[in-house]
């Protein structure tokens, strides 16, 4: 069920056509009330899921932190308004390790996360992700780590369908017109199926940061599936 979004996430390294030097990156499992970077020089993992096969527990991701890029982050986040704070302790939640183990299996760029905010507000989001903007011309890969579906008592139930694929095609169009964007996500509940994809849009909102730093690239859908019935998309920028 799961083997063209692995196949997808192999493939992302040979599209970029430069390896980072490092990721930022903002995942669905980590809300704190001010922005906070998890600056560890080398994050341990923190295995945020329950009942899936013991040796899912066993994971290994022996990738380096970015703690140097810290104080550039931090400085951008200020100018912008934002408090950054810090957090040395904290391991990289799934919704990093897991799609990482694949995008780069030799762990060999060093990842910093961003936690979002727990407001989970878009346009908040929006700005955070321009504020960080500049990071891309510095060799730094901006990933929001989410997923364009996330209703759980839907997904492998013969409902939601219909949602999901209506917001779906309303998330691809509205990522494309950077002159929209912003105000087009930021409306994101308005949308035909989005609350109904989206009970709670911690898993939408990390796509709000990489969308806010694409500046006036177009977004580009890059991945299309049909999982467990749920129209799933993911988005490149630039």
């Amino acid at each position: 069920m799961w083997d063209g979004l692995a196949s997808y996430l192999r493939s992302i390294d040979g599209t970029l056509g430069v390896r980072p030097k490092a990721v930022l990156v903002v995942s669905g499992h980590w809300e704190t009330p001010e922005p906070t970077l998890n600056i560890a020089e080398k994050p341990s993992l923190l295995f945020d899921y329950y009942g899936f096969p013991e040796h899912t527990y066993r994971l290994k991701y022996p990738v380096s932190g970015a703690p140097a890029l810290a104080p550039r982050v931090r400085g951008l986040l200020s100018d912008a308004g934002f408090d950054a704070a810090a957090d040395s302790k904290r391991g990289l939640d799934h919704g990093v390790f897991v799609p990482f183990l694949l995008i780069y299996p030799r762990a060999d760029v060093p990842i910093m996360q961003l936690s979002l905010q727990k407001s989970l507000d878009p346009a908040l989001h929006l700005r955070i992700g321009k504020a960080l903007a500049p990071l891309r011309e510095e060799g730094v890969l901006i990933v929001g780590s989410g997923m364009s579906y996330h209703n759980l008592a839907a997904m492998f139930s013969g409902g939601g369908a219909a949602a999901a694929e209506s917001f779906d095609s309303w998330l691809n169009d509205a990522v494309q017109d950077p002159g929209t964007r912003d105000q087009r996500l930021a409306a994101w509940r308005n949308a035909p199926g989005g609350r109904e994809s989206h009970p709670r849009e911690e898993h939408l909102i990390p796509l709000m940061v990489a969308a806010g730093a694409a500046g006036e690239d177009p977004g580009v859908r890059t991945f299309s599936e049909s999982i467990a019935g749920k129209a799933l998309s993911g988005f490149q920028f630039g």
